[in-house]
């Protein structure tokens, strides 16, 4: 991952890089001080930072100070993004839980992960085609490895798994999809109805677009920018989503742009007080990057007792995980 520096170093190598493409150290200045400004002019500072320890680091961790998050609810101890699931995270001792947010045809704030229903209920096709009456028919454990002790779990709307988790005491990563303008309203009025939530929850995204509209919505929520580096060029699993070379090489070109843009600007801009990153990336030099900056690394998906251990003792950053009962593979 590219660490080259921040504030006068980061905005030299733009000057330069432009000075070399465009040959016009007049056009070069210009750009770059437009980026400065447009800096300056539209970052949100980040929450103070006693409430974002709060949130990242509640006095309820299970292991000193590091909080133990439950992936889509512990998707391999229950149904994922469920009731069930968010229950049995509580039971087993999590910190909290991270939720994934989508929205059903007549626009109500569901629990999923997926653009569509198949891989984890009984039924098919596009959430977006499918309104909350068809979706609330469907059985949200019917894919599940623990089917029969889950079965007839439903599709909890975004309230009902709020509720659940202020009952059980829960701090919240609300994974945001996509839908920046919905979802910004509807996390907006569910941090008016919850004000709990500003001290217990965190609205996190690899869309740099959504976290900056949360902003905007509502400045005093504390938010968390994802990233995996080479995302658009590789699956989950490290395989190339492209068959054709040169489709390949390109994406590869726009992941160091994207990787440069998360590390240097885009985490400025949005002024998250958290990073979210794929477990193989961080290091302890990594950890300590983000710390002179104010942010706190959180990594994902840590599902073995060799890697929690590493991550909790070593690193000592929170980490997200599929299981709090035992190694399992990671879902992607």
């Amino acid at each position: 991952m590219l660490q080259i520096g921040d504030g006068v170093t980061c905005l030299s190598a733009v000057f330069i890089v432009l000075l070399l493409g465009t040959r016009s150290a007049l056009w070069s200045t210009v750009v770059t001080t437009s980026l400065y400004f447009f800096l300056v002019m539209f970052r949100f500072p980040q929450v103070p930072a006693s409430r974002a320890r709060q949130v990242l680091r509640p006095e309820k961790s299970t292991a000193g100070a590091i909080s133990v998050i439950a992936h889509r609810g512990g998707g391999h101890d229950a149904p994922e993004n469920t009731l069930a699931a968010i229950r049995e995270a509580s039971q087993n001792g999590a910190t909290g839980v991270e939720l994934d947010l989508e929205f059903t045809a007549d626009g109500v704030p569901v629990l999923m992960h997926d653009d569509t229903v198949d891989r984890t209920t009984n039924g098919s096709g596009p959430l977006c085609q499918l309104r909350f009456s068809e979706i609330n028919k469907l059985d949200a454990a019917a894919k599940h490895r623990l089917r029969e002790r889950f079965r007839g779990e439903k599709v909890p709307t975004l309230q009902e798994a709020v509720e659940e988790c202020i009952k059980h005491q829960l701090t919240i990563y609300f994974d945001v999809k996509g839908h920046p303008d919905e979802a910004a309203a509807t996390l907006k009025d569910l941090y008016k109805k919850h004000p709990v939530l500003y001290n217990t929850s965190i609205v996190c995204s690899f869309e740099p677009k959504v976290i900056y509209r949360m902003r905007q919505a509502d400045p005093g929520v504390v938010t968390a920018l994802t990233h995996r580096p080479w995302s658009l060029s590789h699956l989950g699993d490290g395989t190339p989503r492209f068959s054709a070379a040169w489709k390949h090489h390109w994406h590869q070109v726009l992941d160091v742009l994207l990787d440069w843009a998360h590390h240097h600007v885009l985490w400025h801009l949005c002024g998250v007080s958290a990073f979210l990153v794929q477990k193989n990336f961080i290091s302890l030099d990594y950890v300590q990057y983000w710390a002179d900056r104010g942010v706190e690394v959180v990594a994902w998906t840590v599902n073995t007792a060799v890697e929690k251990q590493y991550y909790q003792e070593l690193l000592k950053v929170n980490y997200i995980t599929d299981s709090l009962r035992e190694d399992c593979d990671p879902h992607y």
